[in-house]
């Protein structure tokens, strides 16, 4: 039976796998990344069927595709959706990329095949506890039970990725139930079971808040994914003008403020650079608005935020208010909503205080640092950081969209690179992971085809990787890795020559040459063996019509222990 009649109003008999592409549908899903195995034959008959409405993208490790289906998800504020078609290996290599999208919060549905329910506890051909196996690593996991249940578990999924606080969802469907057929009613829409409004904050705490933030000589906004994640910029910087307040962003969400507006700062906290950092430990009230102060903006430490400071923490997950600092005021409410409110109730305030020194001095700090960084970059040979970076400053499009990996090359990038509007920068956030940024370049490029698209991986993450290339070119994700190849597990290294008195044992990696292999995948491929020949490359690359790999030769010399305060203990 054709299941690609989205609205039907009669009653229809359907298999489960075709209920599954038929919920798909009702969602308005629009891509689906997965890798065909034998446990999901029926829901891959059904794509089939659908192939005119949704789109299959299939990947070459289910890893990976969950990192695309992340990242989809991510810029395009959907569900992003992964199908691991075999149960057992199939669904084991969704795990990664499903604990990544968990700390970024990132809305994925998973799904994957399982073996028939009367095979569970008798180690069955590729058994293993998928229940047991996503549940950690997920939001919610659920195992269908019967094939009239598929649609109501879908509707669940859907629901509970998408609604705050956002995260990945595993649906595990046995083949039984995929194979079976039962008689279904019309399917729902999201429209008639999500609901629409998200909360404000209450009128008393926005005017204390307002009062605290006017009556402040150094206050600050501290933004993260809360502002970031909705494209809420413009709320954000309505408030600062209102207060005459600089802002500055958490790690990783750089994007989430436009870069050259003259109230932001840049990116704060222990990664961040000295001028926003500088803002946070000194501010007397900070306003935390969408964002959790977590680890990669404090290391849960002092040093890195005022401890005298009053904080004011709007946040839409309520667990998350005062969880790390003390707050003097917990707003539980969405942070775009309580921006507008705050900057209504700060305009409607007689007068504040007067925190025109404290914002004029960062202001002239922070020309000066940008000019210095300019200035201080070091273009010579071999290549390092600081002239790449700058390199790359002068040649990215400004609607970029931009991936990094873990690393500390990539690390450094997060600040050294301009961003000017959300959703240009996707990184693996709290998670740390290695092997992110290529994948997440196709998932973004799928849900935004017009957008350049520019990855950057070190050589070890992109080996890991490379394989995806295939997917790349077979699907016209035309996007452009930047491979910064230092010969190395650059942050490990580092660790092992400034703590380890230079110990070196499993640091140091070989790789083949990655621009001649991009070539033999049908990619295009280009090498920048001195800086001076990056910006050439690059301009090249995004002309491409084909997915291109630019493999930058890094100084293997320059290396960074980015967390020091690991390795106190031994006196570095």
């Amino acid at each position: 039976m054709n299941c690609s009649t989205k609205k039907t109003t009669a009653t229809a008999t359907l298999t489960g796998g075709q209920a599954a592409v038929a919920a798909l549908q009702a969602e308005g899903t629009r891509h689906v990344f997965g890798l065909i195995g034998s446990a999901t034959m029926e829901l891959f008959d059904g794509l089939y069927d659908v192939s005119s409405d949704i789109r299959f993208i299939g990947v070459r490790d289910e890893r990976t595709g969950t990192h695309m289906a992340d990242a989809y998800a991510r810029v395009s504020g959907e569900a992003g959706v992964i199908l691991a078609g075999q149960n057992g290996p199939g669904a084991t290599n969704l795990t990664t990329g499903l604990a990544q999208a968990k700390a970024a919060y990132s809305p994925v549905v998973s799904i994957a095949g399982m073996l028939s329910t009367q095979h569970v506890y008798r180690d069955a051909f590729q058994e293993v506890d998928q229940q047991a196996l996503f549940t950690p690593v997920t939001k919610k996991t659920w195992t269908a039970p019967s094939t009239d249940r598929v649609p109501e578990l879908f509707r669940e999924a859907f629901r509970t990725a998408l609604s705050p606080r956002r995260g990945p969802v595993q649906l595990n469907l046995p083949r039984d139930v995929l194979a079976g057929s039962a008689d279904f009613e019309p399917f729902q829409t999201p429209e008639q079971y999500r609901p629409l409004q998200l909360p404000a904050g209450a009128d008393a705490a926005i005017r204390t808040a307002a009062a605290m933030l006017s009556g402040a000589r150094q206050p600050v906004i501290v933004t993260g994914g809360g502002i970031k994640n909705p494209g809420a910029h413009e709320h954000a910087l309505a408030l600062a003008e209102a207060l005459g307040c600089p802002l500055v962003s958490a790690p990783g969400h750089g994007d989430g403020l436009p870069f050259g507006h003259p109230l932001v700062a840049g990116q704060m906290g222990p990664r961040g650079n000295p001028v926003a950092s500088r803002l946070v430990r000194e501010a007397d009230v900070i306003l935390a608005l969408g964002t959790r102060l977590g680890f990669n903006s404090t290391f849960y430490s002092y040093d890195n935020i005022n401890r005298e400071a009053a904080i004011i923490q709007v946040e839409l997950e309520p667990t998350a208010i005062g969880r790390f600092f003390p707050v003097k005021l917990g707003i539980w409410a969405d942070a775009p909503t309580a921006a507008a409110q705050l900057t209504d109730a700060v305009k409607a305030l007689d007068d504040r205080a007067a925190a025109d020194s404290w914002v004029s001095d960062f202001q002239a700090e922070r020309r000066t640092y940008l000019e210095q960084r300019d200035a201080a970059a070091d273009m010579g040979h071999p290549t390092q950081p600081s002239g790449l970076f700058k390199a790359l400053r002068g040649v990215l499009p400004q609607d970029a969209a931009i991936t990094m990996d873990a690393g500390t090359l990539c690390l450094q990038a997060t600040d050294a690179l301009n961003y000017y509007a959300p959703h240009s920068l996707f990184t693996p956030l709290d998670f740390g992971l290695v092997g992110f940024s290529f994948a997440a370049g196709l998932g973004i490029k799928a849900a935004r085809p017009e957008r350049p698209v520019v990855s950057f991986m070190g050589d070890g993450g992109f080996g890991m990787t490379v394989s995806e290339l295939s997917t790349a070119v077979e699907y016209g994700l035309n996007t452009v890795t930047m491979v910064m190849n230092n010969g190395s597990w650059g942050a490990e290294k580092a660790y092992q020559r400034d703590f380890f008195g230079e110990r070196y044992i499993g640091a140091d990696i070989t790789s083949p040459d990655f621009a001649a292999l991009a070539e033999l995948y049908g990619a295009a491929g280009y090498r920048a063996d001195r800086l001076s020949e990056v910006a050439g490359a690059v301009e090249a690359a995004l002309a491409e019509d084909r997915p291109a790999v630019v493999e930058v030769a890094v100084d293997p010399k320059a290396l960074y222990s980015f967390r020091r305060d690991s390795f106190k203990h031994r006196g570095g």
